[in-house]
């Protein structure tokens, strides 16, 4: 026998609920993949950020070093040999280590699909407190 569409009773609750219990799970299973879709897409641009930033303090740090091989070997003034040495040395330097921290405190801020992470801890907390 075919149920008939306009059933009353136990039978048609159950699966009212059943069916809406589908379409939240279908539809908190779509946002959670939006959102862990998006938090890639940031992560991948910071990931290029920190690449560059990196390449960037190691062309410096690269930079220093050889200005301070450099330095060592020519032939300059000896009354001013030291001064311009140093002045060169430390600039490039300086320009290495803020790049260098600029890039560790990126880094550190960088968190996988932390949101994804909160909403599904937010999920599970909702469904735990359904069942008491």
């Amino acid at each position: 026998m075919m149920a008939e569409p306009h059933a009353q009773g136990p039978g048609k609750s159950i699966l009212g609920i059943g069916q809406r219990i589908v379409t939240l799970v279908v539809e908190m299973v779509e946002t959670r993949l939006r959102l862990a879709v998006l938090e890639l897409e940031e992560e991948k641009a910071n990931l290029f950020q920190m690449l560059l930033m990196l390449g960037l303090t190691m062309l410096f740090a690269a930079f220093g070093l050889m200005s301070l091989m450099v330095l060592v070997i020519w032939a300059i003034d000896p009354q001013y040999r030291l001064n311009a040495m140093i002045a060169t040395t430390v600039v490039l330097l300086l320009a290495a280590l803020i790049g260098g921290i600029w890039t560790l405190r990126k880094a550190r801020r960088s968190t996988l699909l932390r949101h994804t992470r909160k909403e599904l801890a937010n999920d599970r907390e909702l469904l735990e407190d359904e069942r008491s």
